[in-house]
C-alpha cells in the first residue's frame, strides 16, 4: 500500500447504474469518473463489490466480473489513484442485497432484502456461523486477491459495509474466528493491509464485532458516522460527531482510524440551508474535514462520488430511500458541487506542508481519563451518550 499522509477518498457507484454497475459495465464510463475524482484530487476510490454479481454461487466466482474488477483497477492507475475494494456488499443504501443461496427461511427484517432483482421476504444465512458460506467467502477472498495480486493501483481491502446491517454473530469468538478466516485469505495472496468498514451502530450497540475485535486482525479501522442518523445527536449537521466517534473507535481499538464514510443529503441541507444547498453542504464538508484531521483521524472518504440519474429513481435503493438520490460531491450530469472544491484546497494544504496532525494521539482526549474501554459494552449507547456529553463539556469543539 502506498502510504498517504491524510488520504482523501471517495465512495464510488456510477451516477447512471448505481448498485447495478457490474451488470452493465462500462469501463469508458469508469475512466470518465475516475478522471473526474483524480482532477478533483481524490486518491482512493471505494468500490463495493456486490455479492450476487461477484459469487453466483458458493464455489464459482464470476470471471466477468473479476475481469471488469482489474479494468476497474487499470483505469484507477492510468488516472493516478487508488482503489479499496469492499467484500460481500451486501448491505448499502438502506438496502440488503444477497445472492439466493445466502437466503434463508421465510422472514422480514430491519432492511428490504433484495436478490435476483426482486425484493424477497427471507432472512439472511449467517455467515460468521455457517463454515460452507465462510469457504465461500474465502473463496472469494482468494480469487479476488489473486486477480489483482501485485497491482498499482491496489490501496487495501476492505471486509464489508456495515455487515451487521444485514447479520450479527452469533457471540464474539464467532466474528473472531471469521475474520481470521478471511484476512488469513487475503494475506496469503497479497500482503496489502485489510480492514472492515464499521460504522456508528457497531458502537450504539454490541453487535459482537466491535473495534477491539476488528483490531486483532485488521491492520487499521474504520468508522462510518452520519449526524441525521443518530437520535442522541440534536443537530442534524454536528460534524463535531464524527472525530467523537472516530476517537471512540481508536479508544476501544487501539490502531489508527480511517473515517472511511461522512457525508451529508442535498435533502438534509435544503431543510437546514433553504435556497442555498450547496454552499451549505461546503461549510458542513470544510468543519468535517478539519475536525477529523485535528483529531488525528488517518483520512477521510465522502459519501459519496455523485446524485444518481432520475431513471434509477423507481428502482431499490433510490424508491424506498429517497434522501440517498442526492449524496453526491458531483451531480448527476457530472458538474461538480461547491463540496468539491473543499476537498481540492485540503488536498493542496497537505501536498503544500507537512502535515502536523499525527495520529489519534495528538487528539485531546482528556475526557476519557479514567474510563475503562473493557466496561463500554456493558451498555454502549448510555455509554455513548455520557462520553459525548462529556467530549462536548471539555472542549468548545470536542477536541
Amino acid at each position: 500500500m502506498r502510504e498517504l499522509q491524510f488520504p482523501l477518498g471517495v465512495n464510488y457507484w456510477p451516477a447512471g447504474k448505481a448498485m447495478y454497475w457490474w451488470q452493465d459495465f462500462d469501463a469508458a464510463e469508469v475512466e470518465q469518473d475516475f478522471s473526474r475524482l483524480a482532477d478533483a484530487r481524490f486518491q482512493v476510490v471505494r468500490v463495493f463489490l456486490t455479492w450476487e454479481d461477484f459469487q453466483p454461487a458458493p464455489s464459482r466466482v464470476s470471471t466477468g466480473c473479476l475481469n471488469h474488477l482489474v479494468a476497474v483497477a487499470d483505469v484507477a492507475a492510468n488516472c493516478k489513484i487508488m482503489i479499496q475494494p469492499t467484500f460481500f456488499c451486501g448491505h448499502m443504501s438502506g438496502v440488503n442485497w444477497m445472492p439466493e443461496w445466502m437466503l434463508g427461511g421465510p422472514a422480514r427484517g430491519r432492511f428490504p432484502v433484495i436478490s435476483g432483482g426482486r425484493l424477497r421476504h427471507a432472512e439472511i444465512r449467517n455467515f460468521y456461523s455457517e463454515r460452507e458460506i465462510i469457504k465461500a467467502q474465502q473463496l472469494q477472498c482468494r480469487e479476488v486477491a489473486q486477480a489483482l495480486q501485485g497491482h498499482p493501483a491496489l490501496w487495501a481491502f476492505d471486509l464489508g459495509n456495515e455487515s451487521s446491517n444485514c447479520v450479527i454473530p452469533p457471540d464474539r469468538q464467532a466474528a473472531r474466528d471469521w475474520l481470521a478466516a478471511v484476512v488469513g485469505e487475503l494475506k496469503g495472496v497479497s500482503g496489502l493491509p485489510v480492514t472492515i468498514g464499521l460504522h456508528a451502530e457497531d458502537l450504539e450497540e454490541d453487535r459482537k464485532l466491535g473495534p477491539a475485535d476488528a483490531a486483532l486482525y485488521c491492520d487499521f479501522l474504520c468508522m462510518h458516522g452520519y449526524p441525521f442518523y443518530l437520535d442522541w445527536v440534536d443537530n442534524p449537521l454536528d460534524a463535531e460527531v464524527l472525530p467523537f466517534l472516530g476517537l471512540i473507535t481508536h479508544w476501544l481499538g487501539g490502531k489508527r482510524v480511517l473515517f472511511q464514510e461522512f457525508g451529508v443529503s442535498d435533502q438534509i441541507l435544503q431543510q437546514e440551508y433553504p435556497g442555498e444547498v450547496e454552499e451549505g453542504g461546503a461549510l458542513y464538508y470544510r468543519k468535517a474535514l478539519h475536525l477529523l484531521r485535528s483529531a488525528g483521524m488517518w483520512g477521510a472518504f465522502a459519501w459519496c462520488y455523485s446524485d444518481y440519474q432520475p431513471h434509477l429513481f423507481g428502482k431499490p435503493p433510490l424508491k424506498e430511500n429517497p434522501h440517498e438520490r442526492h449524496f453526491g460531491l458531483f451531480k448527476a450530469d457530472g458538474s461538480p458541487k461547491k463540496a468539491v472544491s473543499v476537498f481540492q484546497e485540503l488536498a493542496k494544504e497537505i501536498k503544500g506542508a507537512a502535515d502536523r496532525c499525527g495520529v489519534c494521539a495528538a487528539a485531546d482526549v482528556s475526557w476519557l481519563k479514567g474510563e475503562d474501554p473493557e466496561r463500554f459494552y456493558d451498555n454502549p449507547l448510555v455509554e455513548l451518550k455520557r462520553l459525548y456529553n462529556a467530549c462536548k463539556g471539555d472542549s468548545p469543539q470536542c477536541m
